[in-house]
């Protein structure tokens, strides 16, 4: 069973349709939402990746 959930921009760089489909799979998971989100950013500060551990143990 995956420890993470994690998406990518499907061209390179997310938008938010993909930023909201993260958030909606994770909490359709169970996970908190007060639980912390890593980011890889590209240069220009766009959003690459997001992940988000599924139980606390993982952050």
């Amino acid at each position: 069973m995956p420890t993470v959930i994690r998406a990518t921009g499907e061209a390179k760089d997310m938008t938010l349709d993909e930023l909201a489909a993260f958030v909606e799979e994770a909490l359709k998971a169970g996970v908190s939402g007060d639980r912390p989100v890593r980011a890889e950013l590209s240069y220009s500060g766009k959003i690459k990746q997001v992940e988000i551990a599924l139980t606390e143990d993982d952050d």
